[in-house]
């Protein structure tokens, strides 16, 4: 299991007022995302739990990309990785701003 760590400026907070909130499912072979509104408004941070060796520079692509559109503000984010594609990790990022902005925890 390789851990991969980032921390990101970001341009505003996340939206909505839920705590925190989780997406997907880890044993589906797809990704879990666990989000938590915990750091300072201007600082995100994710940590990525992964089987899946040597893609270190995909990931930090994706997560660069997804600060920059969605600027996530204030929160902690733990990615359980269950050999996800790129694209579906975006999705499930953007899907849990999305259900933190809508207030659902």
């Amino acid at each position: 299991m390789e851990t991969i760590k980032f921390r990101h400026v970001t341009r505003a907070p996340a939206a909505g007022t839920a705590g925190s909130v989780i997406v997907g499912v880890v044993g589906s072979g797809n990704l879990e995302v666990l989000l938590e509104r915990t750091l300072p408004d201007t600082e995100c941070t994710v940590e990525i739990a992964t089987p899946v060796r040597g893609y270190g520079e995909v990931w930090k692509a994706v997560v660069a990309d997804f600060v920059e559109r969605a600027s996530p503000g204030g929160l902690r984010i733990s990615i359980n990785d269950g050999g996800a594609r790129p694209d579906t990790v975006m999705l499930r990022l953007l899907q849990g701003v999305r259900t933190m902005e809508a207030g659902h925890e």
